[in-house]
């Protein structure tokens, strides 16, 4: 593949190796609509015009990918495992950046406990994102910043410097006038599932 031919290509990152201590049990496990949770986002995220997917697991890794069946061998799929998923989200970004930044010149962070997140918004982040030719992209809510989120190759060294339990917040504000912030087209629910009473409101919807 040519610089020319993949100066668009973009990989999907998506953070699901936590073990879910607020929640209580393994989140990325709990059941949905005759799936998993994990299962709706990565479902969305392969039906998307990304061209690649990296899962991150880490807790759990093993159940997860038994759950997710038939999906593990998706073509646009790889799945990595973060054996130090403890030590934060950064080193989830990092371990899917690695892989990722092998051939693909953008990097789209989707987070696995955001149920709402779909193929239609990712698409419409993509495309803004790619037309603005600006090094960062993400939703905008009103005024609060949102994920999904996404990078130029530009940002990545930035990425492989982050530390902790942090993802690249940090960087907007840095770079704040190089930002594409795009709003969803379409009502657009961002709730994360982090505790017992956001899992009881999802399956009651």
């Amino acid at each position: 593949m040519t610089p020319k031919e993949n100066k668009d290509k973009t990989s999907g990152i998506i953070l699901a190796a936590g073990a879910s201590v607020r929640m209580g049990r393994t989140k990325q496990l709990l059941p949905v609509e005759g799936g998993i949770l994990l299962g709706r986002v990565l479902n969305q995220a392969l039906a998307s015009d990304l061209d690649h997917i990296v899962l991150v697991l880490g807790h759990q890794a093993n159940d997860i990918r038994a759950a997710l069946g038939r999906l593990v061998n998706h073509p646009k799929l790889a799945i990595m495992e973060n054996i130090h998923y403890a030590q934060g989200i950064s080193s989830s970004i990092i371990t899917g950046l690695k892989e990722a930044e092998k051939i693909y010149d953008h990097v789209m962070i989707i987070l696995g406990d955001m149920p709402h997140i779909d193929a239609g918004l990712i698409n419409q982040l993509l495309k803004e994102y790619l037309g603005s030719h600006l090094p960062l992209g993400a939703v905008r809510i009103g005024t609060k910043r949102s994920n999904p989120v996404i990078f130029n190759r530009r940002m990545y060294d930035e990425l492989h410097k982050l530390k902790g339990d942090v993802g690249g917040k940090e960087l907007f504000s840095i770079y704040a006038d190089q930002v594409c912030l795009v709003e969803p087209e379409n009502k657009y629910d961002d709730r994360d599932i982090d505790l017992p009473e956001d899992y009881n409101d999802l399956i009651m919807e």
